[in-house]
């Protein structure tokens, strides 16, 4: 009589999913991703502190992607580097769910709405009306205070624990709002970082912690860039090569945004260059303000007038190479970085940094909402905008998009 097959699986039968599932996961959710990027590049209007706001709704609390206090190390960390913040944020978020292919891939969905719009600006500047697209965006500026507001409730809400914790975001608020200094900014976090630092005893130590390992390659790409487009530029003395050294350059040394920028580009293209004059410039600056996405775009507008001499052709090129100049420093900086960041959050020192970095990030974000609304009219529209603004965004009904859309739907109207 044959004995009966044993219960295990057979040797050449694989448990478990099917090979190549972990992959498809993977390929399909950096679809998704890339989706949401997109989607953010089309509606992410306010600048910085709105397009967190943004990230934190859709990233974090619809997506998950990353946690709010992920979210907000990541924004420190930027803060703590030259180049745009927000571009830098959502491509190290990306280079988190995917690697290097995902990121690089991520900074082009992000940027390219905006550079392509502002390259057509420095194209096609004579043919715009300033005082339709004012109109048409006029209950934008307001709408995105109100996404801030938000933006700051949550943080708070998410990360601010102790009264310690509370302090340093009343402080930071304060001294972001009477300072409205680049400079503040990344002495603010590192001043945050330090106060909890002292706190580190009371962490438990990790058990299998493992030794730190910094990969220099991308910081020794920046850094050769750098020194190899100034040697380009100098003996070559083109036109492209020189705005892609420029604006490189200016990229490497930019802390605080893209109103710390315009006015480095004022004085260089239109007081020193003269490539463009300064209505110009100052229309370009408010086209700027009035579009989703990176406010660093800007630099594309400026390449392309600069390069007006040289036809539509020589526009696009300037376009394109300013754009790779400004955000091509910030990006290889926060891919240095953010390799090595997680190894460095095991030890108890930094990890109890967080604490207070994160709290003044909360701070700068509440200062925000009365820096933004300070150079709009104050009339009830506007108060009431922002309120509405805030209230549906709590109410977590409305995509976010939704309400960019009625906003600039009520400009066209009204």
């Amino acid at each position: 009589m044959l004995s009966p097959p044993p219960a295990s699986a057979p040797s050449n039968v694989t448990l478990g999913p099917p090979p190549g599932r972990g992959k498809r996961t993977r390929r399909v959710r950096g679809i998704i991703f890339l989706k949401d990027v997109a989607a953010l590049a089309f509606t992410a209007f306010g600048g910085p502190q709105a397009h967190t706001a943004m990230m934190l709704r859709l990233l974090v609390d619809k997506r998950r992607y990353l946690t709010s206090a992920e979210l907000l190390e990541i924004m420190a960390l930027c803060q703590l580097l030259p180049g745009p913040g927000s571009t830098q944020t959502i491509t190290a978020i990306g280079f988190r769910l995917g690697g290097p292919n995902l990121a690089y891939l991520t900074l082009l969905v992000w940027m390219l709405p905006a550079v392509t719009i502002m390259t057509a600006a420095g194209v096609a500047i004579n043919y715009f009306d300033k005082e339709q697209v004012a109109r048409l965006v006029q209950y934008i500026q307001p709408i995105a205070v109100g996404f801030v507001a938000y933006s700051a409730y949550k943080i708070a809400e998410k990360v601010i624990h102790t009264k310690t914790s509370v302090a340093l975001m009343v402080a930071a608020a304060m001294l972001a709002y009477r300072f409205q200094l680049p400079t503040v900014l990344p002495l603010l976090l590192l001043g945050g970082g330090l106060v909890t630092t002292f706190r580190y005893r009371k962490l438990t130590p990790i058990a299998d912690k493992q030794p730190l390992r910094i990969e220099w390659a991308n910081f020794v790409l920046w850094l050769g860039v750098l020194i190899g487009a100034a040697i380009l530029g100098h003996y070559t003395r083109e036109l492209p090569v020189l705005l892609f050294e420029n604006f490189y350059r200016n990229g490497s040394l930019v802390f605080g945004g893209g109103q710390v920028l315009a006015p480095l580009l004022f004085a260089e293209f239109v007081e020193f260059k003269s490539y463009l004059t300064a209505p110009e410039f100052l229309s370009g600056y408010g086209l700027t303000q009035a579009l989703p996405g990176p406010n660093f775009a800007f630099a594309s507008y400026i390449g392309a007038l600069s390069m007006r001499e040289y036809g539509i052709g020589g526009q696009i090129l300037g376009g394109v190479v300013a754009a790779a100049g400004i955000f091509m420093p910030g990006t290889l900086l926060i891919f240095f970085l953010i390799r090595f960041w997680d190894q460095l959050k095991q030890y108890r020192v930094v990890k109890a940094s967080l604490e207070g970095v994160n709290a003044v990030s909360a701070g700068l974000v509440c200062a925000a909402v009365f820096l933004l609304y300070h150079p709009l009219p104050d009339t009830p529209i506007n108060l009431g905008l922002i309120g509405v603004t805030f209230l549906v965004l709590l109410w977590e009904k409305i995509p976010s998009y939704l309400i960019v859309l009625i906003g600039l739907l009520a400009g066209v109207v009204f």
